[in-house]
């Protein structure tokens, strides 16, 4: 079981918009914030964003490198992966995989990808319930 996960990031405050969104309508609650941090708990899990200094931004992030390539959420349904797909568009939050969306991951892979404000992929994955 993993603990928990940090993520330095480039803009702190662009950051915290996109992920409190993201995580508050996937059950997260607002665990712990600072100057320069903040993060978001569920259950015993949590995820923290902290912002990177001013000497590390300029290799920025690129998921093809070594290192995190994606972070994939549970979603409780289907319904749930669409809504949070139209929130994205809404958003102007580009989507992934557009073409074959919902489908990218397979045919029995029901899920939304996107970036986060420093393109890091995230996945929302809907529970196979074998109907896919």
């Amino acid at each position: 079981m993993i603990h928990h996960v940090e993520l330095y990031v480039s803009n702190l405050k662009q950051s915290t918009q996109f992920w409190g969104w993201l995580l508050n309508e996937l059950g997260y609650q607002l665990y712990q914030e600072w100057d320069q941090g903040i993060s978001w708990k569920y259950q015993d899990t949590y995820l923290v964003f902290v912002q990177a200094k001013e000497k590390h931004l300029k290799a920025g992030f690129h998921r093809a490198r070594v290192g995190l390539n994606h972070l994939a959420f549970h979603a409780k349904s289907k319904e749930q992966v669409d809504a949070l797909t139209n929130e994205l568009k809404y958003k102007g939050i580009n989507i992934l995989y557009h073409d074959r969306h919902p489908y990218a991951g397979g045919k029995n892979h029901y899920a939304v990808y996107f970036e986060d404000p420093d393109r890091i992929k995230v996945e929302l994955v809907a529970p196979n319930n074998g109907t896919s």
